[in-house]
């Protein structure tokens, strides 16, 4: 019997680590707050299939998810046509590296699935261990090893070629 979790009890007590998880992905409050918003709408559309055990972890993980989506989509699809532009500048350091390294990290994800991402973002960039990063992606960490390590082989064998050529 599953007993109907209480959304906005879940929204009292973890809308702040949402937000916080929402902005370091995303850097901008308002974009965050938008992310944090959908997190608990995906809830309440899905909370008679949810039980509450590890509702930290099940948020966390929504809220990555959310925002990886977001980025993926605002990529695709700037929000104007000075996005491009904006990126652009922001990076003008080095255009050339700059594309360079954003092809790098296309090819490199190329044929991954979509949570070997996830994965990564909570390992390498958010510094969870392989036991928290497992958690949060629902494997184990046998599972995650192995697809982080697949990762990295792939990866290095791409900077190589770069490298080369």
């Amino acid at each position: 019997m599953y007993i109907m979790i209480d959304v906005e009890a879940l929204y009292r007590k973890y809308g702040p680590m949402v937000f916080r998880r929402c902005m370091s992905l995303l850097k901008n409050q308002e974009k965050a707050l938008d992310a944090m918003q959908d997190v608990f709408v995906q809830l309440l559309r899905k909370r008679e299939d949810l039980q509450e055990t590890g509702p930290s972890s099940l948020l966390y993980r929504i809220a990555t998810n959310i925002c990886l989506n977001y980025l993926r989509s605002w990529k695709r699809k700037p929000e104007t046509a000075d996005d491009d532009l904006l990126a652009a500048i922001a990076g003008y350091d080095d255009p050339a590296r700059l594309a360079e390294g954003k092809h790098l990290l296309d090819s490199i994800f190329m044929g991954e699935a979509e949570g070997t991402r996830t994965m990564a973002v909570l390992h390498y960039v958010d510094g969870l261990t392989l036991e928290e990063t497992a958690q949060q992606a629902g494997l184990s960490v046998s599972g995650v090893r192995k697809r982080l390590r697949k990762l990295k082989a792939n990866s290095d064998k791409l900077k190589e070629a770069y490298h080369n050529a």
